[in-house]
């Protein structure tokens, strides 16, 4: 595992839901941030969380 991995993945511990304020969840196949609090799933573009509520897609 290379040191941008590891920081990237720190940094997305970091991140919340922008709604809930709740924990989020990475889905590395689907290349997204997922809020089960708010049912929203959150895009990853070019490496970069968009954490808009716009941006975001409602989930199950």
């Amino acid at each position: 595992m290379s040191d941008d991995t590891r920081c990237d993945r720190r940094m997305l511990e970091a991140l919340v839901c922008p709604q809930t304020h709740a924990p989020l969840a990475y889905d590395p196949e689907a290349m997204e941030l997922i809020s089960r609090a708010a049912h929203l799933a959150f895009p990853i573009r070019n490496g970069i969380p968009i954490l808009l509520i716009d941006e975001a897609r409602e989930i199950d």
